[in-house]
């Protein structure tokens, strides 16, 4: 799914999503109203609904404007690591490591939003939104192990994602500390054990 072109944002607006995505996240999105949205930003709820339509919409740009945010982040690392390998696939790890404290500590915003909307709402467009923010990721992780050379690149972006997602669900129902660092630990040596592309892999 391509990712979405946000729309520019007029004054009222950015004041609206502001304190929707705190409250959305703080508290989550079946309890906070439009009112209690309205009286956080200082606007009337006319103004929400002449910005945005509905609540659903949104949440949908909450989701949206957080995620590029953290996509942002992301590139902002990666450019930090521009060689293919190891290490520039581990920089994801790293990116989520140094956003959870400050911006993640209940946990994905998109994977709570999902929970809040229940299996009872397959319309819904959160589902759309979440799912094009995973596919994006898993995407993101397949490209970097491609460009590291790896055989099996697919099956190394699946694993990938699947202990990114084990660490940010571990982050917000805080089983144990350091969950990303554990979850890089791990990532690095499945990959240190992948042989470079081209090269047969070990029978030993």
């Amino acid at each position: 799914m391509p990712v979405p072109e946000l729309t520019p944002l007029t004054p009222g607006a950015r004041r609206v999503l502001d304190a929707a995505s705190r409250l959305f996240y703080e508290r989550g999105i079946h309890s906070v109203g439009v009112d209690t949205i309205a009286e956080s930003a200082g606007v009337t709820k006319k103004t929400l609904y002449d910005r945005f339509g509905s609540k659903e919409a949104l949440v949908v740009a909450y989701l949206q404007h957080r995620d590029a945010r953290w996509r942002d982040h992301v590139e902002a690392h990666l450019a930090r690591v521009p060689a293919p390998g190891v290490e520039r696939v581990l920089t994801v790890f790293d990116a989520a490591i140094s956003w959870s404290d400050a911006n993640s500590p209940k946990g994905c915003s998109a994977i709570n939003a999902r929970a809040e909307v229940g299996d009872g709402h397959d319309g819904h467009p959160v589902f759309g939104e979440v799912s094009r923010q995973k596919t994006w990721l898993l995407g993101l992780f397949d490209e970097l192990c491609r460009q590291a050379g790896m055989q099996d690149a697919s099956s190394l972006a699946r694993a990938m994602m699947l202990l990114y997602e084990g660490a940010i669900v571990t982050v917000g129902m805080e089983t144990f500390t350091h969950p990303f660092e554990r979850a890089r630990a791990v990532a690095r040596v499945l990959l240190e054990s992948q042989p470079p592309l081209g090269e047969p892999a070990s029978t030993t």
